[in-house]
């Protein structure tokens, strides 16, 4: 197993020095591979036709969850990751029953709100324990567990490349074969007409609630890698400008296809490096490649349709000029 992991990160060394000159060093490869994972799991709500935005929090459950089992418990990060994963879908059972009865942009709203919930108690955890505990014993108890606006410090770094990789191929495979599946044909069958889905005898309210607390998971896997990478969680990490951010990657990349969230999370997240020779300008100009995708492509990047069309049009707008200027 040591030498197939050894030869495998030979492998990665290698992308990543060809990748180096265009500013993608290691550490960026990461937070790109972390961004497709986020990606992902916000593909498997919308394509079963759900608005959801309450990935950040379900992130911000798993990023808490597996440093305090690595920090307070000294669990592995195999452990930790499967601990976050589980707090992250153990809280979205509760929360989907009766969110997912929503549609559209009520839904939106709603797992929005959720997200500013879950910000929220993570900044007032420790004072509404410490709060509690000294109404129970009379005198003034202190909570440290969260540290509030500090966040958590000092976590070890044992997020690496290869372990990111391995668990994107996996991920990506276990999509693949959920499409083929009956449940996979369901959430399809949900996006394109519920009632006429729930006619045909599908237990609309049972998927829903799966695909959302399979992509809760994603999120907290997501979460728990990015703290063992980032040496750091706080709430702040995980506000609505993270929200927009996973959106963005789905745009980006489109759901046409299982690729798309993947290639448009991890483009997003090596723009502001590539880019970096423009200094205050990058986001002005990641901005402006999403401005463009949306109004030329709207499928995406990852989305042949979309592109032949665009093709199309082009041609069309080319042939009467060069017909105007043989005349």
């Amino acid at each position: 197993m040591e030498t197939v992991i050894a030869g495998f990160s030979a492998l990665l060394d290698a992308l990543i020095q060809v990748l180096r000159p265009l500013g993608i060093s290691e550490p960026v490869f990461q937070f790109m591979l972390v961004s497709a994972i986020l990606g992902l799991s916000i593909y498997l709500t919308l394509i079963t036709g759900m608005f959801s935005l309450a990935n950040a929090g379900f992130m911000a459950i798993g990023a808490y969850t597996g440093v305090i089992l690595t920090q307070e418990a000294g669990w592995s990060l195999a452990g930790s990751l499967v601990g976050g994963m589980l707090a992250a879908g153990l809280v979205a059972l509760p929360v989907g029953l009766p969110v997912l009865r929503l549609r559209d942009i009520y839904l939106a709203i709603a797992t929005i709100g959720f997200g500013e919930i879950v910000r929220i108690v993570a900044l007032n955890f420790d004072d509404t324990v410490s709060s509690l505990l000294t109404s129970l014993n009379g005198e003034r108890t202190a909570f440290e567990l969260l540290n509030g606006a500090r966040g958590i410090i000092g976590i070890p770094r044992l997020t690496q490349t290869w372990m990111l990789v391995f668990f994107l191929i996996v991920i990506i495979g276990l999509i693949l074969r959920l499409h083929r599946s009956r449940l996979g044909r369901a959430m399809v069958a949900i996006r394109q007409d519920e009632k006429a889905a729930a006619s045909m005898g599908i237990n609309v309210v049972y998927v829903k609630n799966v695909v959302f607390i399979l992509s809760a998971m994603l999120a907290g896997a997501a979460g728990v890698f990015n703290g063992h990478l980032t040496r750091i969680v706080t709430p702040t990490a995980f506000d609505f400008g993270r929200t927009v951010d996973i959106l963005a990657f789905a745009v980006l990349g489109g759901t046409s296809t299982v690729a798309g969230p993947v290639v448009g999370g991890m483009a997003l997240a090596a723009l502001p490096e590539v880019l970096r020779f423009l200094d205050e300008f990058r986001g002005v100009f990641n901005g402006l490649v999403l401005l463009l995708v949306i109004v030329f492509l709207p499928g995406g990047l990852v989305n042949p349709a979309g592109w032949r069309r665009a093709w199309q049009r082009v041609r069309a707008r080319i042939r009467p000029a060069s017909e105007t200027a043989a005349d």
